[in-house]
């Protein structure tokens, strides 16, 4: 067997490696050999692959057999090539030890520079360049930073002394020391090091160059870069490359510099030059601080030569790669070579309009550019974030969950009457409490952002902050709120005092940092659109398009999530609403009566409360589904707390207090969550779903009197059984049939369910018989599957996610092989009894772009989210048809968004659409966009009468890669593969496990019995 390869040649215009091997060379590594296939002026080295790295870690930090040798043979390669020799003490070979990990970290691992340099060479390198300042200032360098990141030594003592010497020098620069004064603060920083570890500088260069070899390795599981891969979900990857390569030198003098530019602007995403340089100066100078940058742009005065060469390299670069790139280059001597290049870092702005600009000038096609933004960038347009400014300056005092995107900043309230006490008052407040509930609603309303010590990513706090758009932190255990102070950090804050939250990383700052709001630009329109286009086409056997609704519980959500490009309403949760001052004290008139006649009072107090509620609603959706979930929690939740309610609910059913609080102890529950809720509570009180069909009824009919559009959609929740369905449903189309008879209407109301327990998912297919659509809530499905807590989880999910029991927080994405799987079973086993069946997810999970990925897969035809985060799901939906679809391509129209139902009305009227934003939405519909291959829609597509999740839900086509046109045609024969590669290469999609629960078909299921049987 032939060995394996270890350690990767670069230089002299050829490489051993190239583009495609990432995963191999690490990104620096495979750069760096890419540009010098190219042709493009790079100071050779060598790459010690990742694989090595991992063997490390796996042999307790200790190489494979062979390593060193390659390494020490690789070494001698690049010494004949530069004509030098690593510790020469007359021309020294000195080299630079960088990282390098196949998904860009940057600043995360360690760096060093100007290895080699010793007692004899820095004398060596003095006479050889005829610059002793130059000599003695690369070996200072270089024992600083081997010092800091090899040895140990605190870094702050070298910048100690070489403070003292500026001082006794009276200069503030570091270029205003001399070589004498450079030869002393050598010696001064062995001095350090010697004090500190007890060892000698090594004046040995091989003892050097492992030493560093070992740091580089060693840093891939430091504090900060095992915090970042768990910050950016950085997963699965070997390790990082050591990449050893020949120094250039910016700091021979002013003929010679360093610097980092971009192709565009990553902040705006402008196409224009953009960079900083300095002269007499290596890497870390430009980004550490000590002296100030100079904009790239004067680089063509000052030397016109060098930046006519870097621009052409930049664009050769930009071409070849077709992605905004970020380089890092030196001149020395007035000779100019790349360091690095690699794709970009940008804000969202810069994101989406460098994706859309890039497919106006034919560089990338748009799917390309879809792939090309993040969601994350997304969240950056649609909320308020801290000024990058002040974010500089300013440090957390604590740290929680990252619960709803965007920044906040308020003065300090407690409780949620205070706030809007305040509020009244023109004060911006921030609630924090140690959680909140559903009473807190009105003051999270006029909050300008929620900070909770408890709670998890889908508790109250953050599922209603989220829904409302509001910045959220919760579960910050650094934070202890007591009475009305809250304790964070060892410090106290009172009531009123200034904080600032930021919801999309969880920190939290004293005082009040300035806020910034991104415009939403035309660029952003026209991304989204092009999104929209690629889900319509989206063709999964029988189920066409994949839509994006959103969980909306009051018009002003319905037409903000309109606003945003929702295609509907998935989840209007109606318990929300009762929370209304209005409504509440009949709701709980209601809850605590003794007689049917009674319940049937209270409730008619509330209905035409509901109605107006459902109307606005289904006005602001002009005509796209409505889902509305009846009543879903358990009464309890709505009874009086306090004394003060207690009293008021009291008087208004002129009873006394000792006579009513007995009731309402009663309604208490052992476990809420497992109690008496859902559909359970209209089996035995069916008035309460009475009341809230017949609304929904009558708003329906207002709808059409009004010749509004109108479709909507009656989810049951909690359903276990099909018997519930069996038993509820005939009572709600009597409601409805005799709301629409009297008004001489007639329309198509859907009756659906929520599965959201496990034995519902099981039984779907029984369930199925009795239901038009399902909808997942995988909330309380990922509670009843892990049994874990979503209130609760917070007090161990980090030690879970520290030592890999769990890879992500379940209730923040959704767990593929559990709470999945019992997905893919009951969409199976749904479909067997009606192919055709519309089934979706309204769970917090529907705005992860993971889980709208899996839902893709698994089927569904649509996910619902938050009305904030319905952007996000347009191009994460997107994301997944690409990933998961093949190549998109012409053809007719294949998928249609959901039409409004039919409505007739006995006179022969009919109701239009007169607003202005119906037009736009219409031709929204109807995208001439590209077609799923044939391929992709038979793979998935379901076989009769056989479950489709061995197909659908484990087997993912492989993505088609699109070709690189633009720039093949000027290459050289050999590099055109790597340029198509390099150019189109999709991420990589985590496929399903084929053993799910889903593909298991449920043996001989009669479905197609006459009378079945409800179970």
């Amino acid at each position: 067997m032939a060995k394996r390869k270890e350690v990767y040649f670069f230089g002299e215009g050829k490489a051993e490696g190239d583009a495609k091997m990432k995963d191999v060379l690490g990104g620096k590594g495979a750069n760096l050999a890419e540009m010098t296939n190219m042709g493009i002026p790079v100071p050779p080295g060598f790459t010690i692959s990742t694989v090595v790295c991992a063997a490390y870690y796996e042999n307790k930090q200790k190489y494979p057999a062979g390593v060193k040798g390659e390494v020490e043979a690789n070494l001698k390669r690049l010494e004949k090539i530069m004509g030098k020799k690593l510790g020469d003490p007359d021309d020294p070979l000195l080299v630079s030890v960088r990282s390098g990990a196949a998904v860009s970290m940057p600043g995360m691992m360690d760096t060093i520079l100007n290895l080699g340099m010793n007692d004899k060479a820095v004398q060596g390198l003095s006479l050889r360049t005829g610059n002793p300042r130059f000599a003695w200032d690369a070996y200072r360098r270089f024992v600083q930073m081997y010092g800091d990141v090899v040895m140990g030594v605190e870094h702050e003592l070298f910048e100690g002394a070489i403070s003292g010497i500026k001082k006794s020098k009276n200069v503030e620069l570091d270029t205003q020391l001399n070589a004498k004064d450079l030869e002393a603060l050598v010696d001064e920083y062995k001095k350090i090091i010697k004090k500190s570890t007890g060892r000698d500088f090594p004046q040995n260069p091989l003892d050097q160059l492992w030493g560093a070899v070992n740091a580089v390795f060693g840093s891939w599981m430091n504090e900060r870069a095992i915090k970042y891969r768990q910050l950016n979900g950085i997963r699965n990857l070997k390790g990082t490359a050591v990449n050893v390569q020949s120094m250039v030198f910016g700091n021979f003098g002013e003929d010679s510099g360093t610097g980092v530019c971009f192709s565009r602007d990553p902040s705006t995403g402008i196409n224009e030059f953009y960079g900083e340089y300095l002269m007499n100066a290596q890497g870390e100078d430009v980004v550490a601080g000590i002296r100030t940058p100079e904009k790239i742009a004067t680089l063509a005065k000052r030397n016109p030569v060098i930046y006519k060469q870097l621009v052409g390299i930049k664009n050769k670069l930009e071409k070849h790669f077709k992605d905004m790139q970020d380089m890092e280059f030196t001149v020395q001597q007035g000779e100019l070579f790349l360091l690095q290049t690699r794709n970009g870092k940008r804000a969202g702005t810069a994101a989406i309009k460098c994706a859309v600009d890039m497919v106006a000038e034919g560089l990338i096609d748009k799917e390309t550019a879809i792939m090309r933004v993040t969601p994350a960038h997304l969240d950056q347009l649609l909320h308020p974030m801290i000024d990058p400014a002040a974010n500089k300056e300013a440090k957390p005092i604590t740290e929680g969950l990252n619960a709803s995107p965007g920044a906040a900043a308020g003065r300090i309230v407690f409780t949620a009457k205070d706030a809007e006490t305040w509020h009244e008052r023109g004060e911006k407040v921030l609630l924090v409490r140690k959680d909140t509930s559903p009473e807190d609603i009105g003051g999270m309303v006029v909050s300008q952002g929620v900070l909770t010590s408890t709670g998890g990513m889908t508790s109250h706090a953050a599922v209603v902050a989220r829904g409302m758009g509001t910045p959220c932190v919760a579960g910050a255990k650094g934070v202890s709120v007591q009475h009305n102070t809250a304790v964070i950090g060892g410090k106290t804050y009172q009531e009123g005092e200034w904080l600032t939250i930021d919801g999309s990383t969880g920190e939290v700052y004293e005082g009040r940092l300035p806020l910034v709001i991104p415009n939403i630009s035309k660029d952003m329109n026209i991304f989204l659109k092009w999104c929209d286009q690629v889900r319509a086409r989206a063709v999964r056997g029988p189920i066409k398009g994949f839509d994006v609704r959103t969980n909306a519980d009051q018009p002003e959500d319905a037409i903000r999530a309109f606003d945003f490009g929702a295609q509907g309403v998935g989840l209007c949760r109606t318990e929300h609403m009762f929370f209304d001052k209005e409504k509440l004290i009949h709701f709980r008139a209601m809850i605590v009566a003794d007689t049917k006649e009674e319940r049937e009072k209270h409730l008619q107090e509330i209905l035409p409360l509901q109605q107006k509620d459902f109307f606005g609603i289904f006005k602001a959706m002009e005509g796209r589904p409505v889902t509305i979930r009846l009543l879903d929690p358990p009464l309890h939740e709505f009874v009086p707390h306090t004394k003060e309610e207690v009293d008021e609910l009291a008087a208004h059913l002129n009873v006394s207090h000792d006579a009513l609080q007995p009731k309402i102890d009663r309604l208490v529950e052992a476990n809420p969550m497992l109690g008496h809720r859902g559909c359970r509570l209209a089996v035995t009180y069916p008035e309460i779903y009475d009341m809230q069909v017949e609304a929904i009824a009558l708003a329906a009919v207002e709808c059409v009197l009004a010749n509004i559009l109108v479709q909507p959609e009656i989810m049951i929740p909690i359903v276990v059984t099909a018997r519930e369905l069996k038993l509820l449903r005939p009572n709600a189309e009597k409601i409805i049939a005799k709301v629409f008879d009297a008004a001489g209407i007639k329309m198509d109301v859907k009756i659906g369910t929520m599965i959201e327990v496990p034995r519902a998912a099981i039984r779907a297919g029984h369930i199925a018989k009795y239901a038009d659509f399902f909808s997942f809530g995988t909330n309380d499905l990922t509670q009843m599957t892990f049994a874990f807590s979503r209130d609760d989880i917070a007090s161990f999910l980090p030690v879970y996610l520290q030592k890999n029991v769990l890879d992500v927080d379940p209730f923040n994405s959704i767990d593929e092989d559990g709470v999945g799987g019992l997905m893919r079973f009951g969409i199976s086993a749904g479909r067997e009894v009606k192919p055709d069946l519309k089934i979706g997810i309204c769970g917090e999970h529907g705005g992860d772009p993971a889980t709208i990925d899996f839902c893709y897969r698994a089927g569904l035809s649509y996910v619902s989210c938050s009305p904030f985060r319905v952007p996000l799901a347009r191009l994460a939906g997107a994301q997944a048809v690409i990933n998961n679809s093949g190549k998109i391509i012409k053809g007719k129209e294949s998928a249609k968004a959901d039409k409004p139902a039919a409505v007739k009305v006995k006179d022969g009227k009919k109701p239009v659409r007169s607003d202005k934003r119906m037009a736009a939405a219409t031709s929204a519909k109807k995208p001439a966009v590209k077609k799923p291959a044939a391929k992709s829609a038979v793979a998935q597509k379901p076989a009769a009468k056989k479950t489709a999740a061995k197909t659908a839900a484990a087997k993912k086509p492989a993505v088609k890669k699109p070709a690189a046109k633009s720039t093949a045609a000027k290459k050289p024969a050999a590099k055109k593969t790597a340029v198509k590669t390099a150019a189109a290469k999709k991420p990589a999609v985590k496929k399903t496990a084929a053993k799910s629960a889903a593909a298991k078909k449920p043996a001989a299921k009669k479905t197609a019995v006459k009378k079945p049987a409800a179970k």
